[in-house]
C-alpha cells in the first residue's frame, strides 16, 4: 500500500461528522476550537489552452473556504471540503489566497501561486533524494519554465493515481520496499503539450542506527559490565562464540560509538571463557537496542553455570533505539534456578526465531547507588535523564523558543508524528519519582492551541505487558502560543512501586500529523524531583572568558542537541571557564578524559585540569594538561592524559583554558564548542 506523506483529510472529516452529532445547545466545546491549519491548495489546469484552472483548498480542521483568485475577479466562498473553485485566466502568473474557516469562525489565509502559460514546460529539472532519516522514504521537487503543475508517479504499482505538485513544493513518498522504481514527473502548463522525465531511482532502507545509543550515566563501582565504550568489559571474552549458529556478527561505530550488529539473528552467544561473572550484588540488566525491522522482537536470556537460563522478550522500535532496564527478579521469578552469582554467558534470539538484524550496546548489570546519581561523567551537556519515544512520538531537548514567561535556556520537545494514536515520548531517571511530598505533579506547558490533552502516567522498569502503571492523568491546555502551568493529581498513586519513567502522550487517541499543531513544549515538572531539563552542573568564568550552553551549531559530527560554548575574550591570557558539578569527579573509573571539540582553527591549544572546593589561592588542583586541535571547523575528539591524578583529592571543578597565555578578543577565532567529556 503506498503512503503519500502530503495531506490529511481526517480531521476534516471527524468534524463533520461531530457537526451533525452533536446537539445545538451543546457547543460550548467551540469555544476550544483553533484556527486552520496545514493550508495549502492543489491547482489543477486544463491542457487545452482556455487557461481554465480549478484550485482545490486543503487544510486541518476547515469546514469551509474562500478562494481569492488573484485577478480582480470576484472571490468564491462557501466551498467545502473536498470541493475546488474553477475560474478562467488569461495568460500570466496569478497570486490567488485561500482562506480556511474552522467550526467558530476562525480563518487562516495563505497565498498560492498560479502559473497560466499556454507554452509547454521547458527546462524541467527534477531533484529526488533518499530521506536521511526515515528509511525507504523519498523526497521530489521539480521546475520547469511555464510549467503551472506537475503530476508524479512514483511507479511501486500498475495503476497508482499520480501526485499532484505545486509549485515551489516539495512531496515525499515512503514505499514498503527499497529497491529501483521508475519514477515519472510530468510537468503541465496550459497548453496542450506537457514535459516528462523519468529516472530509475534506487529507493533505499536505513539498515543501521545513523546516532549512538544514550550514554549511560552510572558509575563504574555501580555497574557490571559486558559491552559499553563507557565502562570496562570482562576479559576474556566472546561476543561471537562457535555454538553452531548462522547469525552474522560485526563491530561497527557510528559517531564515534561502537555496537555489536548480530545479523540475520536466529541466536547468538556470548561467552565469557570460564571466567564466570559475578552480578549478585546488580539488581538490573540494561541493554540498548536497535533494529530497521518492522513487527521484529528478540529474546535476551543470561545464563548461569548448569547451565541455567531464562529468557525475556524485548520488544523493539523500528528504526530507532529501544532501552531496557530490566530488574534481576524477571529472570529468578520465571526460574529461580539463575543464579547470578555466576552468569557464564549471555543469549539473544531471534523472537520468533530468524529473520532480523539487531544492534546492541551498553550490555551492562547495575545497581542503583545509595546517593543517587552516581558520578559526573560523561558530561553530555544534555541533561542527568535519558529520552525515548514510541509509536511515532518524538523527544528531544531543545533551546527554549519562546522564553516570555519561562527563562530556561532549554526545554523538553515534544511531536506527535502520524504513528498510532497512542504515540508518545518517555522520561527515564536514574532513581524512583518521589511522590511523598506531594501527589499533585505541575508541568509548565507551552502549546500551539488551547483545548490540547496531554496525559501523563508513571512507570515502573519492567517490560510491557506487565509493566506496573499509575493512573493515566489528563490535563487540557488553555492557551495559545504562550507558556502555561497545568497540574496532574495523582492521589492515589501506589507509593509502594517504584516508578524510573515519566510517560508523556498529547490528544490521546488522535493521530497526530508531525506538524506544529501537534508540536509542544514541556519543562519544570516539578514535585519531589523536579525534572528542569537544565544541566545538572553550574557554569562560571573567569578573567574575560565566556561559558555558556548552546543548541548545536554544526550537527556533522555530533549530532547532540546542545554543547558548550567557551569564549576568550579581551581580559587575561589565562580567561577560561570553570564547570561545577554536585558530586565529585570519580577518577576510579578511568583516568583518560575524552571530548569532543570544535575549533575554528587548527593548532589551538586546550588545557584541562580538576580542581577542588577550596577559595584560591589554596585551591587543589591536578596537573594541567593540553591537548590540540588538528581540524578546522569540524568536530574531533581531543584526549586529556590524568593517569598521575592525586585520588586522595576531591575535586568539584573542571578547568578549561584555551590558547593559556595569549589574550584572547571575544572573536570566532577565540570561541569553541564541547561536548561529550567522558572518561575511559
Amino acid at each position: 500500500m503506498m503512503k503519500f506523506i502530503k495531506y490529511a483529510f481526517s480531521l476534516c472529516l471527524f468534524t463533520l461528522i461531530a457537526i451533525s452529532c452533536v446537539e445545538d445547545d451543546n457547543l460550548d466545546y467551540a469555544e476550544e476550537i483553533t484556527a486552520p491549519t496545514n493550508v495549502t491548495a492543489a491547482v489543477s489546469v486544463t491542457q487545452d489552452n482556455t487557461g481554465t484552472v480549478t484550485i482545490t483548498p486543503l487544510a486541518e480542521g476547515a469546514v469551509s473556504y474562500t478562494v481569492s483568485f488573484g485577478d480582480g475577479s470576484e472571490e468564491v466562498s462557501d466551498i467545502t471540503p473536498g470541493n475546488g473553485a474553477e475560474h478562467i485566466y488569461e495568460e500570466g502568473t496569478y497570486e490567488a489566497t485561500i482562506t480556511a474557516v474552522s467550526l467558530n469562525g476562525l480563518t487562516t489565509t495563505v497565498t498560492q501561486s498560479v502559473l497560466v502559460s499556454f507554452k509547454a514546460p521547458e527546462n524541467l529539472v527534477v531533484i529526488i533524494d533518499n530521506d536521511a532519516a526515515i528509511s525507504k522514504q523519498v523526497n521530489l521537487s521539480a521546475t520547469a519554465d511555464f510549467a503551472t503543475m506537475y503530476e508524479v508517479y512514483f511507479g511501486e504499482s500498475t495503476d497508482e493515481t499520480p501526485v499532484v505538485l505545486n509549485l515551489e513544493e516539495t512531496i515525499s513518498y515512503q514505499y514498503e520496499e527499497a529497491g529501483t522504481y521508475t519514477i515519472k514527473v510530468i510537468a503541465k502548463s496550459a497548453a496542450i503539450e506537457t514535459t516528462e522525465y523519468s529516472e530509475e531511482f534506487v529507493v533505499t532502507a536505513i539498515l543501521q542506527p545513523l546516532t549512538g545509543a544514550p550514554v549511560p550515566f552510572r558509575a563504574q563501582t555501580d555497574v557490571v559490565s559486558i559491552y559499553s565504550d563507557v565502562y570496562t568489559d570482562p576479559d576474556p571474552i566472546d561476543y561471537y562464540p562457535n555454538w553452531g549458529q548462522t547469525t552474522t556478527y560485526t563491530q561497527i561505530a557510528v559517531d564515534g560509538n561502537n555496537m555489536i550488529q548480530y545479523g540475520d539473528i536466529t541466536y547468538q552467544g556470548i561467552d565469557f571463557n570460564g571466567a564466570a561473572l559475578d552480578a549478585s550484588a546488580m539488581e538490573f540488566i540494561h541493554v540498548d537496542v536497535w533494529t530497521a525491522d518492522a513487527d521484529f522482537d528478540a529474546k535476551m536470556s543470561p545464563i548461569s553455570a548448569g547451565p541455567n537460563e531464562t529468557a525475556i522478550t524485548l520488544e523493539l522500535n523500528q528504526d530507532q533505539w529501544t532501552s531496557f532496564d530490566i530488574p534481576l527478579s524477571s529472570f529468578t521469578d520465571q526460574n529461580p534456578l539463575v543464579d547470578f552469582s555466576n552468569i557464564i554467558q549471555f543469549k539473544f534470539e531471534g523472537a520468533p526465531s530468524g529473520a532480523g538484524t539487531i544492534f546492541i550496546d551498553n550490555l551492562y548489570f547495575y545497581k542503583e547507588s545509595a546517593t543517587g546519581i552516581s558520578g559526573v561523567l560523561p558530561l553530555t551537556f544534555e541533561s542527568g535523564f535519558t529520552l525515548d519515544q514510541f509509536d511515532g512520538g518524538g523527544t528531544s531537548v531543545i533551546a527554549n523558543p519562546d522564553s516570555n514567561g519561562n527563562t530556561s535556556s532549554t526545554v523538553l520537545e515534544l511531536v506527535k508524528g502520524a504513528g498510532q494514536t497512542w504515540a508518545g515520548s518517555k522520561v527515564t531517571i536514574p532513581t524512583p519519582f518521589d511522590f511523598s511530598s506531594s501527589t499533585t505533579i505541575t508541568a509548565k506547558v507551552w502549546s500551539p492551541r488551547a483545548g490540547l490533552n496531554l496525559l501523563m502516567k508513571f512507570e515502573d522498569v519492567t517490560p510491557w505487558p506487565n509493566t506496573q502503571a499509575t493512573a493515566e492523568i489528563t490535563a487540557t491546555t488553555t492557551l495559545a502560543n504562550q507558556w502555561e502551568t497545568v497540574a496532574f493529581d495523582f492521589a492515589g498513586v501506589d507509593m509502594a512501586v517504584e516508578y524510573y519513567n515519566m510517560v508523556l502522550i498529547m490528544d490521546n487517541g488522535t493521530v497526530g500529523d508531525g506538524s506544529v499543531n501537534y508540536t509542544i513544549y514541556v519543562d519544570d515538572i516539578s514535585s519531589s524531583p523536579m525534572l528542569t531539563f537544565e544541566p545538572e552542573y553550574t557554569l562560571d568564568q573567569f578573567d574575560g572568558g565566556g561559558t555558556s550552553v548552546i543548541a548545536n551549531p554544526d550537527s556533522n559530527g555530533n549530532t547532540s542537541a546542545n554543547v558548550l560554548e567557551l569564549v576568550k575574550g579581551a581580559g587575561q591570557p589565562w580567561a577560561g571557564s570553570k564547570i561545577t558539578v554536585p558530586t565529585q569527579f570519580d577518577f576510579t573509573a578511568g583516568t583518560t578524559i575524552t571530548a569532543k571539540v570544535w575549533s575554528p582553527r587548527a593548532g589551538l591549544n586546550l588545557l584541562m585540569k580538576f580542581e577542588d572546593v577550596t577559595p584560591w589561592p589554596n585551591t587543589i588542583a591536578t596537573a594541567e594538561i593540553i591537548a590540540t586541535t588538528t581540524l578546522v571547523n569540524q568536530w574531533e575528539t581531543l584526549t586529556f592524559d590524568f593517569s598521575s591524578v592525586d585520588m586522595a583529592v576531591e575535586y568539584y571543578n573542571m578547568v578549561l583554558i584555551m590558547d593559556n597565555g595569549i589574550t584572547g578578543d571575544g572573536t570566532a577565532n577565540y570561541t569553541i564548542y564541547v561536548d561529550d567529556i567522558a572518561q575511559n
